[in-house]
């Protein structure tokens, strides 16, 4: 062994020993802190220890804490989908969760892993601490679950002091516009209905399940040129934010569907869904007995959402808008109230929450009012700036026609097609009318030649029915004519 090695060993030794000695005086330091030390001088002591450390750090720290008061912080919630959105193989635990709602398996950043992430250049470090508190509730990000727990998460963001300025100003918002990304693509679509409850008193809130509709605007029976007009009037609306501020209008868009039953208006709502990512808000008037019921309801909405109300003709009788308010003027003279004029949804009060100025509360939002009977609709209610758009949802056409074949039998040819179109434009039957004819049967000859018996059918019941109403009108003639004889008469 050489003089220098031997040298050496010594200085190694004693390295050892005084981490050794050190380590063992912090450990004797600290229980006795702890045991005799009040609390508040322990934590002006670390808090003295910690600034003095600060002096020659080089870096900044920030704690986006995952709520501020009773509020989710908007910041927490998007950097957890950011982050596990860029997890890379550096990480050593993950939580891996599926709940029976979600479609997906979602994973997370768990506590005390960090992760370097890298923005113009600059690294940013993340990572996820939580301490210890008393119970807290908490919910989850819909509101609709509410669980205990015992600490307080946050995630800490440092960095070099020189990008404050950037992290915030640049940083966080590209945080907040990817998690937004993130969030739509990982979304299950939700219907919600309106529910009552009445323990102590009325109450009406949402309530969702998930929505598996399979309807898209492939598979859609509709006319091709109808198709692509809906779905390119459905992405310019989404790309027009601006737009719609730069004008000073609502970012909302109304589409009323109206036809006969059968013809697809339900399909098309879902298919309008699924194209968009949206939810599904389903509002049946009747189970809303006042304007202010309405209001609670409406306001609470979703952005990215499409509210339906289906049926509309038929759904709620609005009150005359003219006939009540001279019937509060009379009333008003008479020194009277109107009994139960708050317990109805009323047009202008339905109005005024879809168009007015309620109506601004939310964003990108689009409206669907449908009805088999156009003609019926209070013209208030279908203007445009209401309902933008009209869509006539008619009979089954050829188009359709083939369409459907093409989803149900998987075919695009057979001879039997023009004789079936031919009938088609004589005798008219409903979309879903075809669709049950052709899922009796997976042999396509079978199911044209039921097909064509079907159309002779409907001929026979629509000549029988032509028949009846030819009678009855002709019976109510023949009625008439005899009163006015007998006035004659008597006169």
């Amino acid at each position: 062994m050489s003089s220098k090695t031997k040298s050496k060993i010594p200085t190694v030794k004693t390295i050892v020993s005084t981490i050794g000695s050190v380590a063992a005086a912090a450990v004797v330091i600290r229980s006795v802190a702890r045991d005799y030390l009040p609390r508040e001088f322990r934590n002006y002591l670390y808090l003295g220890v910690r600034n003095f450390i600060k002096k020659f750090s080089t870096h900044l720290t920030m704690i986006i804490y995952e709520s501020e008061g009773f509020q989710d912080n908007e910041i927490y919630n998007a950097t957890q989908l950011y982050v596990a959105a860029r997890m890379s193989s550096d990480i050593h635990l993950i939580k891996v969760t599926k709940t029976p709602n979600q479609n997906n398996i979602a994973v997370a950043i768990e506590v005390n892993e960090e992760f370097t992430d890298i923005f113009n250049g600059v690294n940013l470090y993340w990572s996820l601490v939580s301490k210890k508190t008393s119970h807290r509730h908490t919910r989850s990000q819909d509101g609709m679950n509410h669980s205990s727990r015992n600490d307080l998460r946050s995630f800490e963001l440092t960095f070099h002091r020189d990008h404050k300025d950037m992290v915030l100003n640049e940083y966080l918002p590209f945080v907040l516009k990817e998690a937004e990304i993130e969030k739509q693509e990982q979304k299950t679509l939700k219907l919600f209905t309106v529910t009552t409850t009445s323990s102590y008193s009325r109450s009406t809130t949402w309530t969702s399940v998930n929505l598996d509709h399979p309807a898209n605007f492939t598979t859609l029976a509709m006319d091709e040129d109808m198709k692509e007009k809906v779905m390119k009037d459905l992405d310019r609306f989404v790309e027009r934010r601006e737009y719609y501020r730069k004008v000073g209008k609502a970012w909302k868009r109304g589409y009323l569907l109206y036809g006969p039953p059968g013809t697809g208006k339900s399909s098309l709502i879902a298919a309008m869904a699924n194209h968009l990512n949206f939810d599904i808000y389903d509002l049946e008037l009747t189970d809303v007995k006042s304007n202010s019921e309405l209001r609670t309801l409406l306001v609470a909405t979703a952005n990215r959402s499409i509210l339906v109300v289906e049926d509309i003709d038929c759904s709620v009788k609005f009150h005359d808008r003219e006939a009540a308010e001279a019937a509060r003027a009379l009333a008003q003279k008479k020194g009277k109230l109107i009994s139960g004029e708050e317990k109805n949804v009323t047009l202008s009060g339905f109005l005024n929450y879809i168009d007015g100025l309620w109506s601004t509360c939310g964003d990108e939002r689009i409206i669907i009012f449908t009805t088999n009977h156009k003609e019926k609709l209070d013209p208030a209610l279908i203007r445009p700036g209401r309902m933008d758009v009209h869509i006539h949802m008619s009979y089954c056409t050829p188009c359709g026609f083939r369409q459907l074949v093409s989803n149900y039998l998987g075919i695009t040819h057979h001879t039997l097609f023009k004789q079936i179109e031919d009938l088609m434009c004589e005798i008219n039957v409903t979309p879903a009318e075809i669709a049950e004819q052709l899922l009796k049967n997976d042999d396509p000859d079978i199911v044209f030649d039921g097909l064509i018996e079907f159309f002779d059918v409907k001929r026979k019941e629509n000549e029988e029915a032509e028949a009846k109403a030819k009678k009855m009108k002709e019976e109510k003639e023949e009625l008439a004519t005899k009163d006015n004889e007998k006035n004659d008469k008597s006169g």
